[in-house]
């Protein structure tokens, strides 16, 4: 039976991770899960990502976590928002609300995923993916 919600499995990865201090982790390929990362990446949430296929010709995404100077993570939080039984749609200006000026929101837009910033000042409105602080 497959996964029911790959981005949530992929959140979980991350967070157990982060709790373990790794340096990485590992999460099954998908072209969601890459424009996801680009964008925690460009925020500077995590180091880098890269794509590999392991010994059974599966592509995994191969993720970096960040830390700081004291070996804290840079993410403190991630919540998925809209799941597979419930989905969270949001207009443009009502983002902000749901993030409680904390972190920023992905959202899958008409324009691609965006984060709330950026679907703002395009004036688009979507699904809230995930929340990240």
């Amino acid at each position: 039976m497959g996964m029911t919600d790959p981005i949530a499995d992929m959140l979980t990865r991350m967070r157990n991770g982060i709790m373990a201090k790794h340096e990485y982790v590992d999460v099954p390929y998908s072209n969601m899960k890459m424009l996801i990362l680009k964008i925690l990446k460009e925020e500077g949430y995590i180091k880098n990502y890269k794509v590999f296929i392991d010994e059974k010709k599966k592509r995994l995404i191969k993720v970096y976590l960040n830390y700081d100077e004291n070996g804290e993570s840079v993410i403190s939080g991630l919540k998925r928002i809209s799941k597979p039984g419930r989905r969270v749609y949001v207009g443009a200006d009502e983002a902000y609300k749901m993030k409680r000026n904390v972190g920023f929101l992905i959202l899958s837009t008409s324009k691609g995923i965006l984060t709330d910033v950026e679907a703002r000042k395009k004036r688009v409105g979507g699904e809230a993916l995930l929340h990240v602080w």
